[in-house]
């Protein structure tokens, strides 16, 4: 539909404004409508609309055009009679269905809520105020769904997908880092205590990441940290809260073992009974000799290191 129909809907005015033509045409529309010619009738209201800016004549317009499938015009002059000052209930529970069917559900509920605010018992606007909410509700619902199974099936991927030098591969794949997965869960801390691995290493890693718009230690606060929080509720079952919140320093650790811990930022027996062997091993200077010293004191009080599935 031009601007000027549009304007003339709205109220604009025209140089051709005759109200009598209008209704002749208006009239004829109706009449060809009712003996099945739509495009007829089409042809008739366009007629009318161009001579009258009467609402109702804009609203049948619409009407029938969404009937013959030209959507996008018939929500284009539905949308202007919606701005007018008070615009026909009818016009907004049109406007509605035709937004839902597009997915434009905020624009639907919005049209629903504008009745509602001035009638609030009105039935079909109540009515279709469900089958939106329904619609919104289903669509959040895939939309999340779709999303999770992309972030899982990324989280998933092999960190030797990734094109990374034979050093930082060989140091991941050491550290039983199998997945980006499981790199998000560590901090460059972490990374930097772990034998043969450097700060070239760690700046390549960290592009990598950067790239997918990710970084070291986001799995800590982000949905990744439920992976530790399970594994602190099966410790749970082995020792009470009261052993896994106990310092590390009642282990009276070696100056070694104890030094390897911190680079680990491990501070309770709790932290601890979460690493695993090959996470302490890969500590800087850290050895079987000083593993075994954890593996006894920590039976001391019924807990060991994590075993890996």
């Amino acid at each position: 539909m031009s601007q000027d129909v549009l304007d003339t809907l709205i109220g604009a005015g025209t140089s051709t404004a005759d109200p009598q033509a209008g209704k002749t045409h208006f009239d004829k529309g109706e009449a060809l409508e009712r003996e099945g010619d739509r495009l007829g009738a089409l042809e008739e209201y366009r007629k009318a609309s161009t001579f009258d800016s009467k609402p109702d004549y804009a609203f049948r317009l619409a009407y029938l055009l969404d009937l013959l499938g030209e959507e996008d015009e018939s929500i284009g002059i539905f949308e202007q009679l919606a701005h007018s000052d008070q615009p026909h209930i009818n016009t907004l529970l049109n406007l509605s269905v035709l937004y839902e069917d597009r997915g434009e559900i905020a624009k639907a509920e919005k049209c629903l809520k504008q009745i509602l605010d001035t009638e609030p018992n009105h039935e079909r606007a109540r009515l279709y105020m469900k089958d939106v909410i329904a619609s919104r509700n289903m669509y959040y619902d895939e939309e999340h769904e779709r999303s999770q199974q992309k972030h899982s099936a990324l989280l998933d991927t092999p960190v030797t997908d990734f094109e990374l030098s034979v050093r930082a591969r060989n140091c991941l794949k050491k550290m039983q880092i199998r997945t980006l997965g499981d790199l998000l869960k560590i901090t460059e801390a972490e990374l930097l205590s772990y034998k043969n691995f450097g700060e070239t290493s760690l700046t390549e890693i960290k592009q990598m990441l950067s790239i997918k718009g990710l970084r070291l230690g986001q799995g800590l606060d982000g949905q990744i940290s439920n992976y530790r929080k399970e594994i602190y509720e099966e410790l749970r079952g082995q020792a009470p809260e009261s052993v896994l919140n106990k310092p590390i320093s009642v282990l009276d650790l070696s100056v070694r073992a104890r030094k390897a811990l911190q680079l680990l930022n491990i501070q309770s027996l709790g932290d601890l009974a979460m690493r695993t062997e090959a996470e302490l091993m890969g500590v800087k200077n850290f050895g079987q000799t000083s593993l075994e010293e954890i593996g006894e004191k920590l039976g001391d009080f019924s807990l060991g290191l994590r075993k890996l599935d």
